[in-house]
């Protein structure tokens, strides 16, 4: 090969140039829908080839798909028949397209994804709908281009009345950008379009209401609107979509699931085995059983639950871990004059009436002409009608047809096409019949001349046409929404995925934190030697436990006197041997510091319930303050000064009142005070306090109890560190002034050790203690023998060696006994 013939290229540069030749074509030509029709090429390609070139409209006859597929792959399309054949068989699918466009007969698929029937088993023709999308094709409003060789033209563009990428939607990858835009309820987008036409200036905010959503093929509920209308307003935004259920009961009373309807582009038969897997997994709890029952009346899924399970948490759970709920991300982005844009609502409609106009003057202007040569025509007709005689014997004198023409041309003033038409006139023209049908024809023809060229000159009479011809197709085709919305957050309310059981919560000497539920937990005999309740390390003990609900939440007060917010649901959840997680991980609570108390509220939003009511604190050095739930109801990430605590000092206790009960404190010494809260001035957040009890040099508080007026009388229970215990009658404590010594509350010797806790109790309660190397031990508060103030109480707890009591709280009483498995597993 000589030099002359090579010539030599940068391939940086040939790759770079050959790249974006291939995106763009996938772009232009594959990918991407074009903006007036909504349709990519293969589908036009389709839809045109089953028109125009097999004529295979709503009322003929079925013809075989492998046809249809060889037509269009042959003349239009050469990207290999499945290319064609899939593109097909999805116009003909009803839970692929919300309104379609091709008839299918025979085996098109399912909506558990199964394929079609190969293409020489199925036939097709168009919809009675599509007649919409090809109307007045034949009528030049549409630009051709030649095809992949140059044979056959094909139109680059269909002349739709229907706004068809709004209306069915369409999803395509090219390269650098893809393009996912849902399907929309005809009459709804045809409102929007009307309104849009009525006034050009109608802002997206005006439109939204009247599109409302998007409609998908398969309903379903369109759950929270924000993301709807981020996706109107810009193009992109995230529309999430929800199975639609219902709750029914089985005959033997348990409640079951019913799925109706099923998010878009989801499988059905993969979303049935990704349930089955999650419940066999155990990542899904309270199901036994699912079946599908769908048949030819609808779809129909039934979830079986078990006998102890909340349906309403079991559904939520299905719509977080299951295509139950999935996500319709939309990016309209479509082709404008042959380039990709990214487009809003009112922009998809603008550029369809653009279309449309566009489309309505170009048939207005090809009707116009044809009526115009027609009554050119016709014209002449009437002039050798008026004229028969003559022009019979101008024609029979003539040697030719040529010469008849010529004739008549040079007597009457004819043109050439009104020449041939009176030599090609039959003789039943003649007939006084045929002269008055002439007559009304013409008078038609220049009403429609006049009419057209009036429609021509008025742009309000073209859009005009444009409203009526869509209202026609609304009446037409238009159908109710499928896809219910439900105007709720775009964010999952976390409570919806728990029941609002009982739980405990266990926080150990060095802050691990946990939620059991309450039902781990069982009752043993006054005495029992205890069961292993938690994992711990050698150094650590569990400090505090407290009984709550799911949906509480949790105000967390700390020894330095920060206040932090938790929802129940948010501790992690871990069995009674576990350790839990360091509450560094779970609040954001500094190292050195370590929760003491909590309060238990739901209504931080209820203006009167957090105005009339208040947040009673203690120190260990005696210090109470009182301050409005108000100043505590607004949640922040790391937490708010509850109260100034002085050095040496830290936060005891802290308790919800509503401002009119009565506070008693106990010492570790064994003495205790009551006195009323109304005593005690409401102050601000930040303030330090005042003196609750008078302590003695050595000696501080160990607990605090608030008792309500109106309550049910209950009785004052004292636990000592080596495990006597006691209940007195709370009348026994007489009520004093704030800052006082107090009285005894328990006899305090070296055999019982120091005062370390102090609760309020009723026969209703059982008793919950935990001992500093772990173990717990649950028993009835009944076997707790009521005795005096100043008595010394009797063991509650056999401790072994050197162990002590490090926890106790008054629980709900259990419902269930039964045998307890000790683990010594660390989590």
């Amino acid at each position: 090969m000589s030099e002359e013939k090579i010539i030599k290229v940068n391939i940086e540069e040939q790759m770079k140039t050959a790249y974006i030749d291939y995106s763009m074509s996938v772009i232009v030509s594959r990918a991407l829908p074009d903006v007036r029709d909504g349709l990519k090429p293969v589908h036009r390609r389709i839809l045109y080839g089953m028109a125009n070139e097999l004529s295979l409209y709503s009322d003929k006859p079925h013809k075989k798909s492998a046809r249809i597929v060889g037509d269009v792959l042959g003349k239009f399309h050469p990207h290999g028949d499945s290319s064609v054949y899939d593109a097909m068989v999805r116009m003909a699918q009803e839970w692929s397209m919300r309104y379609l466009l091709v008839d299918g007969q025979g085996n098109f698929g399912s909506v558990d994804g199964d394929p079609p029937a190969a293409m020489r088993y199925t036939e097709a023709r168009l919809r009675k709908i599509t007649d919409e999308v090809m109307a007045d094709i034949d009528k030049e409003t549409v630009d051709y281009t030649l095809n992949f060789d140059d044979t056959t033209p094909e139109p680059t563009v269909l002349p739709t009345r229907i706004p068809l990428l709004l209306v069915n939607g369409t999803s395509g990858i090219a390269v650098g950008m893809a393009t996912n835009m849902p399907p929309h309820n005809l009459s709804d987008t045809i409102d929007a379009t009307c309104a849009y036409i009525d006034n050009p200036d109608i802002d997206i905010e005006e439109l939204i209401p009247i599109i409302k959503a998007p409609d998908f093929p398969t309903g379903g509920i369109i759950y929270g609107y924000e993301g709807v209308k981020e996706a109107f307003r810009t193009g992109r935004g995230r529309v999430v979509m929800r199975a639609k259920t219902e709750i029914e009961y089985t005959a033997s009373g348990r409640e079951c699931i019913i799925v109706n309807e099923i998010p878009y582009q989801v499988n059905k038969a993969e979303m049935i085995k990704k349930i089955a897997e999650l419940i066999n997994d155990k990542k899904l709890e309270g199901i036994s059983y699912i079946n599908d029952e769908s048949d030819r009346n609808g779809m129909r899924i039934v979830i079986i639950l078990k006998s102890d399970a909340v349906a309403s948490v079991v559904l939520n759970n299905l719509y977080k871990f299951t295509p139950l709920q999935t996500t319709f991300a939309v990016n309209n982005i479509a082709l404008v004059a042959g380039r990709p844009r990214a487009l809003n609502l009112k922009q998809l409609i603008k550029y369809f009436v653009r279309h449309r106009h566009d489309v309505v003057v170009r048939r207005t202007r090809y009707d116009l002409r044809k009526a115009q040569e027609r009554a050119h025509i016709v014209q002449g007709l009437l002039i050798a009608q008026d004229n028969i005689d003559e022009v019979i014997s101008i024609i029979r004198a003539s040697k030719s047809p040529d010469e008849a023409k010529q004739g008549l041309i040079e007597r009457f003033a004819l043109s050439e096409l009104q020449a041939q038409a009176i030599v090609d006139m039959r003789l039943r023209a003649l007939t006084g019949l045929e002269r008055e049908k002439l007559q009304a024809e013409y008078d038609e023809l220049c009403r429609q001349i006049d009419y057209f060229n009036e429609l021509l000159g008025s742009e309000t009479m073209q859009m005009q046409v444009i409203k009526d011809e869509l209202l026609e197709v609304k009446a037409k085709y238009g159908d109710a929404r499928r896809s219910e919305i439900v105007y709720a957050s775009e964010e999952f309310n976390p409570e919806d995925f728990y029941a609002d059981e009982e739980v405990v919560i266990t926080i150990s000497h060095l802050g691990y934190i946990k939620r059991t539920p309450l039902t781990e937990y069982r009752t043993q005999s006054r005495g029992g030697v205890g069961s292993k309740g938690s994992a711990t390390r050698d150094e650590d003990f569990i400090e505090h436990i407290y009984v709550t609900t799911m949906h509480n939440t949790m105000l967390l007060f700390t020894e330095k006197g920060r206040c932090f917010w938790l929802k129940v649901y948010e501790i992690p959840e871990g069995s009674k041997t576990s350790k839990g997680r360091a509450l560094q991980n779970v609040i954001a609570i500094e190292p050195d510091d370590k929760v003491r108390a909590y309060i238990n509220v739901r209504r931080l939003t209820d203006e009167e319930y957090i105005n009339n009511n208040y947040i009673i604190m203690c120190t260990r050095e005696g210090i109470i303050k009182k301050t409005s739930l108000e100043a505590y109801s607004r949640p922040r990430t790391n937490g708010v000064n509850a109260i100034t605590i002085k050095e040496g000092d830290q936060l005891l206790e802290a308790r919800l009142t509503s401002g009119k009960a009565q506070v008693i404190l106990a010492a570790k010494d064994g003495k205790s005070i009551r006195f009323e809260e109304e005593g005690v001035r409401a102050i601000g957040r930040t303030a330090a306090g005042v003196r609750g009890m008078n302590l003695e040099e050595d000696d501080n508080l160990i607990g605090m109890l608030t008792v309500e007026p109106g309550a049910e009388k209950s009785e004052i229970l004292v636990v000592s560190e080596n495990g006597y215990g006691k209940r007195t009658d709370i009348d026994d404590y007489r009520i004093q002034s704030r800052s006082g010594k107090g009285i005894k509350t328990i006899q305090i010797t070296e055999k019982t050790g120091k005062l370390i806790a102090i609760q309020s109790v009723d026969d209703t309660k059982d008793l919950m203690i935990i001992t500093r190397s772990g173990l717990t031990i649950r028993m009835p508060i009944s076997e707790i023998r009521l005795t005096g103030r100043a008595a010394q109480g009797v063991k509650v707890i056999n401790l072994r060696g050197d162990d002590s009591i490090a926890s106790v709280v008054a629980v709900p009483k259990s419902e269930e006994e039964g045998e307890e498995i000790v683990t010594e597993t660390i989590n």
